[in-house]
């Protein structure tokens, strides 16, 4: 398959609006794909790489070469150099995967130059995720589509489900199943901007923490412990802490879910930082002394002693976690139709530096790598009235849009502003062309990605929570940033100060 039939289809998916045709778009690439195509194209069109990451960023995709005049480069052909790009490593590593990109980029047309330049920045936004792409493929196959996501469930990989799919119909499907030390991905939660109206879709439901940590998935089996991230990565080796509690279950085989956190010794937790590099790390500073040990909190089981649970409702879940994990392993919780019950859960839970709460249904399976109505998660929002410091070119759809706004809290003392992050979440497409019209007035000058304006427009923006950040002067940045609105009715003098950021903050500042 030629890479250019995979940079038409992404062209004419972003191009379409209806569901039902972006999925007939698919499958019909879909079937024109080589059984050893199959994954590599479901990944393209899904915006992913099969390697995940290969080490180039915006400064090695600077100054690529003129685009080829015809489209002979093969799907296969571009999954060798990105495997050869990645395992390039060692002293002069920068220079030599320059290079690859370079022969690569040459040997690719413009619409397949600026498709790859998408694909490697995480900017192909064309509307296939997951879910499109689960049906994409049960069209492509004429197979059931529940069948898919079920796979895809149990399997975490939407290329593999995809290849088994299209070669062997239901039967290579009904193949996948949940194992022991084979990662799925996990349950995911919708929102609700109260306890009430989370109340009002699931009760009487358990009550638990939100924490603002790590989700962690474990699997034992005979006293040995693997343990995988969200994106299923194998952390198993980093966490030795976990290993031990965990190993100690008294469960043959098992798998859990649950949350990593680094607490402080009055249990209140650390900055998500300290948590995310210590999971990222593998627990001994250089100069051989233990880094911040971190805590288990579990709240899900999905098998149980060569038992699957993962169909059973919640409320048997819990009975089977409650019966092989202590309770100083389990998440808090509470069991509630109360409005006021749920409500001062809640707020223990913020009292206790955490993020908020989730509201769960004792009666729903456990929907693995879904956002269900069975999972509410309710957290408080934030929001502050920024000023605009600069602003990015957009990508993709929204290339020649100024898109990525530099956000910046005012400071009384020095007269100017704190730069608090970067975000370009929340613009819609008539936000985007105001905001470039009105941006563009204010320009003092420019660079090849940037325009810096004069600090006049403010916009409100929304976000989860305040975190350590060395990239930033004022060493705080904003969490989940997105806009709601501009406010052009407020001048810069009327933003938030630098001083309602750092109250803010669930830790010391």
């Amino acid at each position: 398959m030629l890479l250019s039939e995979i940079t038409e289809t992404s062209r004419a998916v972003a191009a379409t609006s209806g569901r039902r045709a972006k999925i007939e778009l698919l499958a019909a690439c879909l079937r024109d794909a080589e059984p050893e195509e199959t994954a590599i194209a479901v990944a393209y069109l899904s915006g992913e790489l099969p390697q995940r990451q290969i080490g180039v960023g915006w400064a090695t995709l600077r100054d690529l070469p003129p685009a080829a005049t015809e489209a002979a480069l093969t799907v296969d052909e571009v999954d060798a150099a990105f495997t050869a790009i990645g395992a390039v490593s060692g002293k002069g590593s920068v220079t030599a995967r320059r290079q690859l990109v370079g022969e690569l980029f040459s040997r690719a047309t413009a619409a397949e130059q600026s498709f790859l330049l998408r694909l490697l920045s995480g900017e192909l936004r064309q509307g296939a995720l997951d879910g499109v792409m689960a049906d994409a493929i049960a069209a492509a196959a004429d197979v059931p589509a529940a069948d898919v996501r079920r796979a895809v469930m149990f399997r975490g990989s939407l290329g593999a489900v995809a290849d088994a799919a299209l070669s062997e119909g239901r039967e290579g499907l009904r193949a996948f199943g949940l194992e022991v030390g084979r990662p799925v991905k996990p349950m995911l939660a919708a929102s609700a901007p109260s306890v009430e109206a989370a109340l009002e879709k699931v009760s009487p439901a358990a009550v638990e923490w939100k924490l603002d940590g790590i989700r962690v998935q474990a699997h034992v089996s005979k006293g040995e412990v693997r343990l995988f991230t969200r994106t299923l990565d194998d952390i198993t080796g980093r966490l030795p802490e976990i290993v031990t509690a965990l190993g100690a279950l008294p469960a043959d085989t098992a798998v859990l879910d649950g949350e990593l956190i680094a607490l402080r010794d009055d249990g209140r937790p650390h900055p998500f930082q300290v948590t995310s590099a210590r999971v990222a790390s593998h627990g001994v500073r250089p100069g051989g002394g233990q880094d911040v040990p971190l805590s288990v909190f579990l709240f899900d089981v999905l098998h149980l002693d060569g038992e699957d649970l993962i169909d059973l409702p919640g409320a048997e879940r819990n009975e089977a976690l409650v019966r092989v994990v202590p309770e100083a392993l389990r998440m808090p919780r509470v069991v509630t139709a109360s409005v006021d019950e749920a409500r001062a859960f809640f707020d223990d839970a913020l009292a206790h530096g955490h993020e908020g709460v989730l509201v769960k249904s004792l009666d729903t399976p456990y929907t693995a790598g879904r956002r269900g109505a069975g999972w509410i998660k309710v957290k408080p929002r934030h929001t502050l009235d920024l000023v605009v410091l600069a602003v990015e070119w957009g990508n993709g759809r929204r290339r020649g849009k100024l898109s990525n706004l530099h956000l910046g809290a005012r400071d009384p003392e020095t007269g100017g502003f704190v730069m608090l992050g970067k975000t370009f979440k929340g613009l819609t497409d008539e936000m985007l062309a105001w905001q470039t019209e009105r941006l563009l007035a204010l320009e003092t000058h420019r660079d090849d990605y940037t325009v810096y304006v004069r600090p006049e427009l403010v916009v409100e923006i929304a976000f989860d929570g305040v975190q350590r950040s060395p990239r930033y002067p004022g060493g705080l940045a904003l969490r989940f940033a997105r806009v709601l609105r501009h406010r052009p009715d407020k001048t810069a003098a009327e933003a938030d100060t630098f001083a309602s950021v750092r109250a803010i903050a669930t830790f010391p500042v």
